[in-house]
């Protein structure tokens, strides 16, 4: 039994065969991905090669939903602090497993429920990990990680998470704190796996650009809405690390918000598809005429209106006040190959409201 320890607990395609840029596409057993870039971006880039995944299933348990989903295992980077560390294809694994987790009644992935995953066959036990939480390009957020398994035939894909720690508001106040437990039937077959299709994309390696979003039928991804679909006054967007930072105010904080006066958001997301960038600490300085009015973090904080974002109840807001925002610690994410330069080295950035 394998354990990681992860810092801070913390034209689309379809989901059976992503399809991409032009490049040769292979369905042969595990494909050997490129080498790794040696001139990558410190931004978000177009990664290598494209891979498609398919759908194991989905279940609800509790206030949660689950989907399960696998593809090639491949190699992803790994965030503890700024230290950033490459896991590689491991001799034994057999595949890559993905889940993701969301609220049945609004559609909004869930970021921080941490999430450990059983795999079984025949009632025996074939693996057992609590697994990383990611970023990537055609999904967003979601828990992976590569597996070995015990050949072709019926496994049962077990998932549990433990309730999450980031603040709730409005009416996500009280909910998402229980622990839950689902299984997944899932069919394995190694020929099934190898029609899951694979494709080199020489031409656009390192570009400043990203692989749309898939098409996950009835599985929601973590895009946030645009800026301007955001509830509140909107006031600008900042880029740090490749993040954009939207910045929203609001008459009153959400319940569940301690303090009053006004309520101060930023939604962090990543450049061309939205994603939310989660797990971060942010810290402002909002000022007018040279004071400061306040000073202190902006706590991540999920709302049913707001999604996830970072905010902080302010005593006010007034045109013409400057917020200066600081990325104390980047994204405690792993990352797929296109993300792992990007949100790291975040420079203090400002916006005038």
């Amino acid at each position: 039994m394998k354990r990681r320890d992860f810092l801070g607990g913390l034209g689309a395609a379809s989901v059976a065969g992503l399809a991409g840029c032009a490049g040769l596409v292979e369905t042969r057993s595990v494909p050997s991905s490129p080498p790794v870039l040696e001139d990558r971006p410190a931004a978000v880039y177009f990664p290598t090669h494209v891979e498609g995944m398919s759908m194991a299933g989905m279940a609800t348990a509790g206030e949660y939903r689950f989907g399960v989903m696998y593809s090639y295992p491949h190699r992803f980077w790994n965030v503890n602090g700024e230290d950033v560390q490459m896991t590689g294809i491991e001799s034994g694994d057999d595949v890559h497993l993905m889940s993701t987790v969301w609220d049945p009644e609004t559609g909004i992935v869930l970021p921080d429920t941490g999430l450990s995953v059983e795999i079984s066959k025949g009632g025996e036990l074939v693996g057992q990990e609590v697994i990383y939480p990611m970023l990537s390009q055609p999904m967003g957020f979601h828990y992976g990680a590569n597996f070995g398994l015990d050949g072709d035939g019926e496994y049962t894909v077990g998932v549990s998470v433990g309730g999450m720690n980031t603040r709730r508001t409005g009416a996500f106040e009280g909910r998402f704190g229980e622990p839950a437990s689902a299984e997944v039937p899932f069919e394995y077959s190694r020929s099934k796996r190898d029609e899951i299709t694979f494709e080199r994309t020489a031409d656009r390696a390192g570009e400043r650009a990203a692989r749309s979003p898939m098409e996950m039928g009835k599985m929601p991804l973590s895009v946030l809405p645009a800026p301007e679909e955001l509830p509140g006054t909107l006031h600008g967007t900042a880029e740090t690390g490749d993040a954009r930072l939207t910045v929203t105010s609001h008459d009153s904080p959400p319940s569940g918000v301690d303090g009053d006066g006004a309520y101060l958001a930023v939604s962090a997301r990543t450049p061309y598809n939205r994603m939310v960038v989660p797990a971060m600490a942010l810290a402002g300085t909002l000022a007018r005429d040279g004071e400061t009015v306040f000073e202190g973090s902006l706590p991540a904080t999920l709302d049913p209106e707001l999604n996830y974002h970072y905010g902080a109840a302010v005593p006010s807001v007034e045109s013409g006040d400057t917020l200066s925002l600081r990325v104390e610690v980047p994204p405690q994410v792993a990352r797929h190959e296109g993300y792992e330069t990007a949100f790291l080295d975040m420079p203090p950035v400002e916006v005038t409201l």
